[in-house]
């Protein structure tokens, strides 16, 4: 095993999605009180990105952020995509974002581009992670081959934050992205230092994790936040799965089998799959979103819930985790 990068990193991360109006129209009040709790709890670690609300995200926390000593907290945004303003806003998941278009490009021009935006609508002087944003085949549909892409950030992107990272613009860089694949064939190619995996080791979806990015995260030393613990809602107990939303019915038949077993040992499932996604040693971090005060001091609040031995004997004995997987201990 190869030794872990010397990273500064969190437990836990608060995560911009929400923010930026991901899910649904947050006023810029509802945001800085939900950030405002999340340092209150004494969260110190941030992730944002110019896609969440096209900029929004990163305005509401580089807002906040700015009354905070900079050396006090960790801070990340993502590359990938570059912002132009418009009156003709495209049709995204965001609800109400701010007025920008976009478009995709991972070269070396646009990377050191897209850092220095992003420092000017956080209004902070250094970022300390970036992450390649969305290079990933379940975002074939808007991005188009994202093999081609990732040709281009191989001689674009990565050596750029490699070289962003010797002149001290970073801290480390890596991919933030929601399938394994990409994050395996740049452990291969390039040296990055930590990696966004989203949607990957959860409750309710954890096997490829298991079989393929944590042997090789753990083979060769790059730090891991585990983000979206909630599979984007339904963990933390919303009518929501993943970002597309649509709940396939053999997760929705596995979720409610959870909640029954949760329901028979008096647990929270959403402190439980916190605690799960951390569980495992390769992982770092875990990052979570919040679009309300309450949410992120819950969030916090997970990694001392007392959930007992036997829950995760039950998960286990019935098929709804994989046997390896790592369980709290307590």
């Amino acid at each position: 095993m190869s030794k872990k990068k010397n990273l500064k990193l969190e437990k836990l991360a608060f995560g911009g999605v929400a923010v930026g109006n991901g899910f649904e129209k947050v006023s810029d009040k509802q945001s800085w009180e939900t950030l405002e709790a999340a340092w209150e709890c004494g969260i110190r670690q941030y992730d944002t990105s110019p896609w969440y609300g096209l900029g929004l995200s990163e305005r509401r926390m580089g807002h906040f952020l700015k009354n905070k000593q900079r050396e006090e907290y960790i801070l990340s945004t993502k590359v990938g995509r570059l912002f132009t303003p418009t009156k003709n806003i495209p049709d995204t998941q965001w609800v109400d974002p701010a007025p920008f278009d976009y478009r995709y490009d991972y070269s070396a021009e646009a990377v050191r581009r897209s850092v220095e935006d992003s420092l000017q609508r956080l209004g902070v002087e250094s970022i300390d992670y970036a992450f390649i944003h969305d290079l990933s085949p379940d975002n074939n549909a808007d991005l188009g081959d994202w093999e081609e892409h990732f040709e281009i950030a191989k001689k674009g992107a990565m050596p750029e934050l490699s070289k962003m990272r010797e002149e001290g613009l970073i801290k480390g860089w890596g991919l933030g992205v929601n399938t394994v694949e990409p994050i395996l064939r740049t452990i291969d190619y390039a040296d990055p230092d930590l990696f966004l995996s989203a949607i990957q080791y959860s409750l309710i979806d954890h096997k490829d994790s298991l079989d393929r990015l944590f042997p090789k995260v753990e083979e060769s030393g790059v730090g891991l936040i585990v983000a979206a613990p909630f599979n984007a809602g339904l963990l933390g107990g919303q009518k929501r799965y993943n970002y597309a939303g649509e709940m396939p019915e053999d997760v929705d038949a596995r979720y409610k089998k959870m909640i029954k077993i949760a329901d028979n040992y008096d647990v929270d499932l959403a402190k439980a799959a916190i605690q799960f996604s951390y569980a495992p040693k390769v992982v770092d971090t875990v990052l979570a979103g919040a679009s309300k005060p309450y949410q992120t001091i819950e969030n916090m609040k997970a990694f001392n819930a007392k959930i007992p031995k036997d829950f995760w004997i039950d998960l286990k004995s019935e098929g709804l985790i994989d046997e390896r997987c790592e369980t709290p201990q307590f």
